[in-house]
């Protein structure tokens, strides 16, 4: 056998990245999906409820789960850009048509993006309408904006705009993930699942 055959014919060498999410990735995205369920789920049934002291509870209950998201997201992006995500297994990479490609990195930036528009459009607002947030009722926050009405009826349905697009955003990352797992079978929700690789 020649050099030149021998070499064609050894095994590939794998890649020096891993195909599984590091546990402070998978940590920090199952923290962050449940704390935007209780966040979005709060805030869409609050508003729905009369005005009361229970209502006032709720409210700021959403704007301490909005600033703790805010935190999370901050971290995780930190964590994000020191460590590199892990490769699409190259069986699923080469699947994929490039569109889906697109569709994968665009969903992500974008929702990267709300994580953090939602909540400071959320405390620009509450600062507009006059409300400070006491973050768990201890620690002052300051004000984002000045108290301005004019503002804070701007910036109200900006903030609902900006929940309802990441309420979009989550379910088509999950619809692809369940593609993934249940049509496509490739087990690509394993990288983000604790358990051996």
């Amino acid at each position: 056998m020649t050099e030149s055959s021998a070499r064609a014919n050894a095994p590939a060498k794998p890649s020096s990245r891993a195909t599984r999410y590091t546990g402070v990735a998978m940590a920090a995205h199952w923290v962050l999906a449940l704390g935007l369920i209780a966040a979005l789920g709060l805030g869409w049934y609050m508003t729905g409820l009369p005005f009361s002291p229970s209502r006032l509870k709720l409210y700021n209950w959403h704007k301490w789960l909005g600033v703790t998201l805010l935190s999370l997201s901050l971290l995780r992006l930190l964590w994000r850009v020191t460590h590199r995500p892990p490769e699409l297994p190259p069986a699923v990479a080469h699947a994929m048509p490039q569109w889906q490609h697109w569709a994968h990195n665009g969903t992500h930036h974008a929702m990267y993006l709300l994580f953090f528009a939602v909540p400071l459009l959320g405390w620009a607002y509450s600062s507009a309408a006059g409300f400070p947030i006491v973050f768990l009722g201890m620690l002052p926050l300051p004000d984002f904006v000045s108290a301005s009405p004019e503002l804070a009826e701007t910036l109200k349905p900006l903030h609902g705009w900006a929940a309802w697009a990441l309420v979009v955003l989550i379910a088509m990352h999950v619809g692809a993930a369940l593609k993934h797992q249940f049509i496509d079978r490739d087990g690509l929700i394993s990288r983000m699942l604790p358990g051996r690789a």
